[in-house]
């Protein structure tokens, strides 16, 4: 077994030999940075003193999912949304957990930082067996240490971005697990192919930023395809990524935490449409809203406004209730569930 120092060097090779990095950190392919466009001062006026209701004013419905794990689902197809970006795939009889964020606060503090609006609808040690989980990138409300720290124990493989499987095995994941991919590199993981592609936005947990990748996801079985965004702005790179690995049967796209000022690095509800459109259409499921107060905007503005566009469009949207367990087909459309 190769030592940690071994690991690390092999690890430095894999990513200087990425055509995303550059001058000692990763970019993108746009050139976009991640620096606020506009005023960093109207930005701040707006955190202190915009009126609105950015955290719900009463307790979210919450769906208890365990008694539906526990039966076969009719299609080969079912998903869970478990919150933020937290989704569980069973496609095809294999069970993919994306981003998982079980944690209390997406921060690297455990008494400050944005608090969970909503208990989780199941802990991990609740979850099915995990055939792979997929991590898209490093930041706080994607890659939880409590929650890695719990994964790790329960060795399960971990598909993830290139650089960022040092911190994984810093919170005690075996090496022999952690898979970490360039862009269009792929890997087959207990029946699950995973491919990683390109996304648009950066990386760091502290002052350093952007030493590791960020990426958005395929993941295909016998019969099902299904597409994770992680986090990221608008790329035309999307086009390509639906013409090569597409169709999906669901396509999942963060909403949420958007801001004009940030608008290159985070999709929104208009961009995150456009999106799903270059990425070849199909069923949208939006993920990145609904658990943590992260943006400027009232806590469920991202889903009221995509539902707006969606209705414009005649795009398919459906938007599941927390823990909802559903069948993409099997659903009509749309539920605002979160109107009070």
């Amino acid at each position: 077994m190769a030592t940690d120092v071994q690991r690390a060097g092999l690890r430095n090779e894999r990513v200087r030999a990425s055509k995303q990095f550059r001058d000692g950190h990763f970019v993108n392919t746009s050139g976009v940075g991640t620096q606020l466009q506009g005023s960093k001062l109207a930005v701040m006026g707006e955190f202190f003193f915009r009126k609105g209701q950015r955290v719900p004013s009463l307790p979210l419905p919450i769906e208890k999912p365990h008694e539906h794990w526990a039966s076969a689902p009719n299609r080969t197809l079912r998903t869970t949304w478990l919150g933020h970006s937290t989704v569980l795939l069973e496609q095809d009889g294999k069970r993919i957990l994306t981003d998982p964020v079980f944690g209390k606060r997406a921060s690297p503090l455990s008494f400050a930082g944005p608090k969970r609006f909503h208990p989780v609808p199941a802990t991990l040690a609740e979850l099915p067996k995990l055939d792979v989980v997929v991590l898209s990138h490093d930041h706080f409300d994607h890659l939880c240490s409590e929650s890695i720290t719990t994964l790790a124990r329960m060795n399960v493989p971990i598909v993830t971005s290139l650089g960022v499987g040092a911190d994984l095995e810093k919170f005690g994941f075996n090496p022999a697990l952690v898979h970490e991919l360039d862009w269009h590199q792929s890997i087959e993981v207990n029946g699950v192919k995973i491919t990683a592609t390109p996304s648009q936005h950066f990386s760091g947990r502290g002052p350093l930023r952007n030493r590791t990748l960020w990426s958005s996801w395929v993941m295909q079985t016998e019969t099902r395809k299904t597409f994770f965004s992680g986090d990221t702005g608008l790329t035309d790179e999307f086009v390509e990524v639906g013409r090569t690995y597409g169709p999906f049967d669901l396509v999942m796209l963060e909403v949420g935490a958007f801001h004009p000022s940030w608008g290159s690095i985070h999709l929104g509800p208009a961009n995150a449409l456009k999106a799903f459109e270059m990425l070849g259409g199909g069923t949208l499921l939006p993920v990145h809203w609904g658990t943590f107060n992260l943006g400027l905007h009232d806590w469920n503005e991202p889903a009221e406004t995509l539902l707006t566009l969606a209705a414009i469009s005649g795009q398919r949207i459906v938007t599941p209730r927390l823990g909802q367990v559903f069948e993409p087909e099997l659903v009509d459309g749309a539920t605002p569930w979160w109107r009070f």
